[in-house]
């Protein structure tokens, strides 16, 4: 655990090291690379061999996709109590989704002149969803439930191979995915991307996954639309003298035990009491955990505690660091709202845990990470649309604007671009 003094003039000097976090390894784009290269030039015999290198999984193309039966099988052996969890969350992030769907306009701007926008679904995209020792059920939800809203017609999932579990599936079938692929990691991913023989190209990519899927999607950009490249999970909690020790480790505690060990878990904090309680309370609560071990590996270089003298100094080194998930745990966390520029998604007050974010409460947890939410925002329904801007004129108005057509192509001598607009008015009555 490290902590940092933020109290003096120099304060900003102390989180070059918190605020220089990369989100994946350089080595991991060079093993990406390779991997895509491969699977681009021999296809299926590729990503067998990937299976099995990666997965210990022997696989033949048939049984790349997991059919409808297994899903309903798989489905059968979900309990009710996580059935009902996950139509909950499911209804949840699918309500949030339509009441963000961005929609068609037009407006007359000007005599004759008439602009617009329209939104059209894309027809296919990924999501890839990690496998592992922390099955991601929800990030099913929180991406291929967005897609469904947004009327995506062709939503396929991929994720590890092996045996995938059975709420995956069932969030699966809930969330509307139409295909199923037993293919993990960079394989997984450049399967559904490079245009592998028998699965159609999708047009988008979306969801986390480690290292080697983040630096896969950045190399597969442009060939593919992506939604961000996100970094190991990261939290920074706001707190004053009236936060609860107890909330506050756990929050921290939810976000260190993911699992990479690249983790972050910040409180910054006006108390300085509050520090010694927050991490008594953390090595309390963490004994508790089956994941101990995981947080662990986070505990000395992941978490970090800093001191501020005042509110208006913790909502800066929030606005530096721009974290992924950011908790305010104050006697008035809504006025910290107007103060906080960068984050990809805030939680307010001591009733709303971040986890309540990773769930159910309805905007997508893929979010922005490693400062990029200063760049980025996180996957919200817009994501599944392209926007198309609409422009219609009359003559008159033409006529009232060419000149501006024609000066503009004068001075970037591009003059086909200036007769566009002079040739509709040569000679002519």
């Amino acid at each position: 655990m490290i902590k940092i003094d933020c109290c003096g003039a120099d304060w900003r000097s102390g989180l070059d090291l918190l605020c220089n976090r990369p989100a994946y390894p350089p080595a991991a784009e060079e093993v990406a690379a390779a991997v895509i290269a491969d699977v681009r030039k021999r296809g299926v015999e590729a990503i067998c061999e990937y299976a099995e290198k990666f997965d210990h999984v022997k696989l033949t193309f048939d049984q790349f996709r997991i059919s409808d039966e297994e899903i309903a099988a798989a489905s059968k052996i979900v309990s009710a109590e996580n059935k009902k969890a996950i139509k909950t969350a499911c209804r949840q992030v699918r309500a949030f989704a339509k009441e963000t769907l961005p929609k068609n306009w037009k407006k007359k701007i000007r005599p004759g002149v008439t602009v617009g926008e329209q939104f059209n679904p894309l027809d296919r995209v990924g999501v890839y969803i990690p496998g592992g020792t922390a099955p991601l059920v929800s990030t099913v939800l929180h991406t291929a439930a967005i897609a469904k809203a947004c009327g995506v017609k062709e939503i396929v999932a991929v994720t590890p191979a092996g045996g995938v579990h059975p709420e995956t599936l069932y969030a699966m079938k809930c969330a509307g995915v139409t295909e199923v692929y037993r293919l993990g990691g960079i394989y997984g991913v450049a399967a559904i991307t490079v245009g592998v023989p028998g699965i159609p190209k999708v047009q988008k990519l979306v969801g986390p996954g480690n290292a080697y899927v983040t630096a896969a999607k950045k190399l597969l950009y442009g060939e593919v639309g992506i939604d961000l490249v996100a970094g190991p999970s990261e939290i920074l909690v706001i707190a004053d003298k009236s936060a609860d020790p107890e909330f506050v480790a756990a929050d921290l505690l939810s976000q260190a035990e993911h699992g990479s060990g690249l983790e972050q878990a910040v409180l910054v904090s006006t108390d300085e009491t509050l520090f010694a309680a927050v991490e008594q309370a953390c090595l309390r609560q963490k004994k508790m955990l089956a994941r101990e071990e995981i947080i662990d590996r986070v505990w000395e270089k992941g978490i970090f505690f800093i001191s501020v003298p005042d509110l208006d100094r913790a909502a800066e080194v929030a606005n530096l660091y721009a974290p992924e998930h950011l908790e305010v745990q104050t006697e008035e966390p809504e006025k910290m709202l107007p103060k906080l520029k960068a984050a990809g998604a805030i939680f307010l007050g001591p009733w709303t845990p971040e986890p309540i974010g990773d769930f159910c409460a309805g905007p997508s947890h893929v979010l922005p990470t490693a400062s990029s939410a200063l760049r980025f925002n996180g996957l919200e329904s817009v994501s599944f649309f392209r926007r198309t801007s609409i422009v219609r004129y009359s003559r008159s108005a033409l006529e009232r604007e060419v000149e501006v057509v024609e000066r503009f192509g004068a001075m970037e001598k591009l003059g086909a671009h200036g007769m566009a607009g002079t040739v509709r008015f040569l000679n002519k009555k």
